[in-house]
């Protein structure tokens, strides 16, 4: 049993939420006039054209890297909807959806939709003891013991593994896993795990994260590199709040890139909806 303070109980939830204060960043006003989107492509690498003298960066097969180039998307002009049905209020901040399911809570945030891409990867890959995430509170929530047959309990201020008669090692329960998770991670937890890298040594899967309340986290989706200039570039997804569904950015600083994002982007990276520190990327 690990006994835990109320106050950090209570926190929980409250820092899992991403957000930001400020007013919404507004989107670039000038015309697309270069198209590097194939309306046809249903996977991230066939949906996002490379501009001309780009090759992708090389991935291994069975990598996560290479799970997140190949993220299956919804067709072209689809909506990034709440977790109730609803619309998110801004539509103009994405350039594709990614076709994975969001719940039907408003659990599945920033951080969490981090979470889940890196979970569900590891789920494909047999690859269980590498599941495990922290809760706010410092609680170790890892699938291996969930899939063993233990559950988590959480009564007052008492966080603990508990046998249970129903235990499964199917999908299904590892999304009631994935749904505890969110229900008491976040930024600031997961910032927390996270190990900082620095932007030059950048890779698919790295996440631009802000631990706290408002926070927010976004990752790494695809990469490629100009071999004469070495010129690099980047494509980001994320989830908001509420709950939404995952979906590629666009980058509100230069429309002709559409959702290609330069490496070179300074001490601050701009996105639709929030800004990022340089020293704020970080990897598993």
């Amino acid at each position: 049993m690990k006994n835990i303070s109320v106050l950090f109980l209570s926190l929980s939830l409250f820092f899992a939420f991403c957000g930001n204060t400020d007013q919404p960043i507004k989107a670039a006003t000038k015309v697309n006039k270069i198209s590097v989107i194939d309306t046809n492509g249903m996977t991230v690498r066939e949906r996002f054209l490379l501009p001309e003298g780009f090759e992708r960066v090389l991935v291994a097969a069975n990598s996560f890297q290479h799970y997140l180039r190949n993220l299956p998307l919804k067709p072209a002009a689809s909506k990034v909807y709440l977790f109730n049905g609803h619309e998110k209020y801004r539509q103009d901040v994405h350039a594709a959806v990614v076709d994975m399911d969001v719940g039907s809570r408003d659990l599945q945030q920033c951080a969490d939709a981090v979470m889940r891409l890196r979970a569900e990867y590891l789920f494909s890959e047999k690859k269980y003891g590498e599941i495990h995430f922290d809760f706010t509170n410092g609680f170790n929530a890892a699938y291996k013991k969930w899939r063993e047959g233990s559950r988590i309990s959480v009564k007052g201020n008492t966080v603990k593994w508990v046998s249970s008669p129903n235990s499964s090692t199917s999908y299904n329960s590892f999304r009631k896993y994935m749904d505890m998770v969110f229900a008491y991670a976040g930024t600031w937890s997961l910032a927390k795990e996270m190990k900082p890298t620095e932007p030059e040594k950048m890779e698919i899967g790295n996440v631009f994260i802000k631990g706290g309340s408002p926070g927010h986290a976004v990752i790494v989706v695809d990469m490629a590199v100009n071999k004469k200039t070495g010129k690099k570039i980047f494509l980001l997804a994320q989830s908001y709040m509420p709950a939404q569904d995952i979906h590629i950015l666009k980058n509100p600083n230069k429309k002709g890139m559409n959702a290609w994002y330069d490496l070179d982007f300074g001490e601050i990276l701009n996105t639709p909806e929030w800004r990022f520190q340089k020293n704020e990327l970080k990897r598993f």
